[in-house]
């Protein structure tokens, strides 16, 4: 399956979307915070909304094409849309809602006892929308999604109505799935949604795409702060480069070395929470080596968060800080000194 977006789309006087992007199947993440046109792009491509120009081909097959005055209609075009208010309709059973989007052929009861029971919905066939949990009504859309038999999936913050168990459940269950179905386009603020089901990813702020590669290159070198920041990165400061490998964190007044030649345009530094490494005496010659200076510490359930500056960087209230992520055996007995590995260090353009 091949899909290519290459769309403009206008909303109002302030945000205008301009994306474009090819996938090669697979599943593709688009990663950004809320109001970055991830949800716009998805009903563009199941011609919900109508781009103003661009052009939208799968598998050979046209979507959209504004110049040849082509714009398919949502039920022609072969793609099943997972929407985040699950959209179901309030009058029809859960198993009416399965069955109302399947091909009017073969064994439809089966059919739909069948998704019935992998989405962990037996019993509930006879019951309306109302009578189910934001869990359930969630997984009935997915499961009347793919009873169309979709060329490509869409899915719209597919976890968002989920508790935490039933949601790591449901990830697995959709990674089941998509290595089954295949192809698949998912928007997500959640990084570790994208993280563990999509091969590939596109960041996207303010209607723009940031950066498009293969997801845990991205997350290992993401290459801006804005795509550092979306990918979860907390620790970013400044820079000034000061050779072909090493850079003064200007915020931190630290200087580290990267493990790979620092690139053209650098202007920051980024390093994430959990690649700190305990040290508990300073080493003659040992780089990348801060000393702490503890400004407060909170307990989250499996781990602890601790906030510190450079104990050695010039004195004043204005110090900036840095977040340790660490188990809790660590603070247990807390080191005087962190390193980073040259690899962990991420040079960082605007």
């Amino acid at each position: 399956m091949t899909l290519e977006v290459h769309i403009d789309k206008r909303l109002g006087r302030d945000f205008s979307l301009e994306i474009s992007f090819v996938l090669n199947g697979g599943c593709l993440g688009i990663l950004g915070a809320s109001g970055c046109g991830k949800s716009l792009t998805l009903k563009c491509v199941a011609g919900i909304e109508r781009p103003d120009c661009g052009r939208i081909v799968l598998d050979g097959v046209v979507l959209f094409d504004s110049e040849k005055g082509i714009n398919l209609p949502p039920q022609k075009r072969g793609v099943g849309y997972l929407f985040q208010n699950n959209a179901l309709f309030p009058r029809l059973t859960a198993g009416e809602n399965i069955r109302l989007a399947m091909p009017k052929t073969g064994d439809r009861e089966e059919r739909a006892a069948g998704l019935l029971e992998r989405f962990r919905l037996g019993g509930l066939d006879g019951r309306l929308p109302r009578q189910l949990s934001g869990g359930q009504q969630q997984r009935v859309a997915l499961a009347r999604m793919l009873a169309a038999n979709p060329r490509i999936i869409l899915l719209d913050e597919p976890f968002s109505a989920l508790d935490h168990h039933l949601r790591e459940n449901m990830r697995l269950r959709l990674g089941e799935l998509l290595r089954l179905q295949g192809d698949a386009i998912m928007v997500s603020h959640s990084r570790d949604d994208v993280y563990q089901l999509c091969g590939r990813l596109l960041t996207l702020d303010g209607g723009r795409v940031l950066g498009h590669g293969e997801t845990r290159a991205v997350f290992h070198r993401p290459g801006r702060v804005e795509v550092a920041r979306l990918t979860g990165c907390k620790n970013i400061s400044p820079a000034r480069v000061l050779s072909e490998r090493r850079l003064l964190a200007l915020d931190w007044d630290w200087e580290l070395t990267t493990e790979e030649q620092i690139p053209p345009g650098t202007k920051f530094v980024g390093i994430r929470a959990h690649d700190f490494a305990p040290v508990r005496e300073e080493c003659p010659g040992g780089g990348n080596l801060v000393e702490m200076a503890v400004r407060e510490r909170s307990e989250e359930p499996f781990e602890w968060c601790v906030v510190f500056a450079n104990a050695r960087a010039a004195p004043g209230p204005d110090r900036a800080t840095l977040w340790w992520k660490c188990s809790k055996h660590a603070v247990a007995d807390p080191p005087r000194f962190l390193r980073v590995d040259p690899a962990a260090v991420m040079p960082l353009a605007e």
